[in-house]
């Protein structure tokens, strides 16, 4: 059973220096129907404006997945990780910190969040966090994940790795997964998360627990999903579904959730 959700139907907020799109209800946006879809609550869809950002605030008990598509995000938290500044590709990636186990992936030192960067942060009992756009002539758009963790009340935590466009090219690859396999962030939760990126002849399949449900979110572009033509900001929910294929991508950008029911 599928069901589709087109991106004009979502919410949307405009604060000027934040403008954000959210597929389900969250903050002032609140839609019965839209609560989340299993255990996946948050996507917003956020647009940040040249030196402007979200101040210091606090979350608990949510595992919180940024994914970013143009721009920069500077990342600063209570568990010491970021910094205020933007500073060189080179000079933010870690030298050795993890295991670089998926190809494609590497680990990053925390702090500034790019595009094929995936950034987890557990919330757990608690943390304080604050990120910030501080480009003086572009604007940050990044996706903001928030699925809910198994258990409460463990302790906050933060990984960053970078997933290289090659490595997606045409296929869907895990960049967020309970047990961290394949490279994966590591979230704290009965879920995962795959991300490719399709063109022209590019498809890819993917199997499908019948039990369990999927969600597709395009990020970009546009692509058929299981025959579904999705663009930009569409999403599929799947359920009692065993399979399913991305096809005739033009440009298109796709997250892929695994979710508990």
């Amino acid at each position: 059973m599928m069901a589709l959700r087109r991106s004009a139907d979502r919410g949307y907020a405009d604060h000027g220096w934040l403008k954000s799109f959210h597929s389900f209800s969250f903050a002032d946006y609140l839609d019965p129907a839209h609560m989340g879809f299993g255990n996946l609550r948050v996507i917003n869809e956020d647009r940040v404006a040249p030196g402007r950002g979200f101040g210091t605030h606090s979350h608990r008990d949510m595992e919180i997945v940024s994914y970013v598509l143009d721009g920069e995000l500077a990342h600063k938290d209570s568990m010491g990780n970021g910094n205020d500044r933007v500073s060189d590709r080179g000079n933010d990636r870690a030298s050795d910190r993890g295991n670089d186990r998926g190809s494609g992936s590497a680990p990053v030192a925390s702090g500034v969040i790019r595009p094929g960067d995936v950034q987890r942060m557990s919330a757990g009992t608690g943390v304080q966090h604050s990120e910030f756009n501080h480009a003086v002539d572009r604007s940050t758009h990044f996706l903001q994940i928030w699925i809910l963790p198994d258990s409460q009340g463990i302790a906050p935590g933060y990984e960053q790795k970078h997933f290289d466009a090659q490595s997606k090219r045409g296929k869907l690859v895990r960049v967020a997964a309970a047990d961290g396999r394949d490279g994966a962030v590591t979230i704290h939760a009965d879920a995962a998360i795959h991300a490719g990126l399709f063109h022209g002849d590019e498809a890819a399949e993917l199997a499908l627990d019948p039990k369990r449900l999927a969600y597709v979110h395009v990020a970009r572009g546009e692509i058929e999903a299981n025959g579904q033509h999705l663009r930009a900001g569409d999403a599929l929910q799947l359920r009692a579904e065993s399979r399913l294929t991305l096809a005739r991508g033009n440009n298109a950008e796709v997250l892929v959730f695994d979710l508990a029911p």
